[in-house]
């Protein structure tokens, strides 16, 4: 069996303070730790991006995201 190819993910995500940034970095590490696909990210709250590398499908990541309330402006597959 083919290992699944890793993405990378590129996410406009609204977040006005640190509780945004802290809930999408809690849902994202909690994929990263269970095994769901998510090998890093990162959120930077400056600039309201989210950044996903893993074999985790895009439509996935975009939901987990979406759980934490916050609105995602946009979002595209980077590599």
């Amino acid at each position: 069996m083919a290992t699944p190819a890793s993405h990378t993910y590129e996410f406009d995500v609204k977040m006005t303070c640190s509780g945004c940034s802290g809930a999408v970095t809690r849902v994202l590490e909690r994929a990263k730790t269970s095994g769901a696909g998510v090998d890093e990210y990162s959120v930077n709250l400056d600039t309201q991006q989210v950044i996903v590398k893993g074999t985790a499908p895009y439509d996935e990541i975009l939901e987990k995201i979406k759980k934490t309330g916050k609105e995602v402006r946009s979002g595209k597959t980077v590599v």
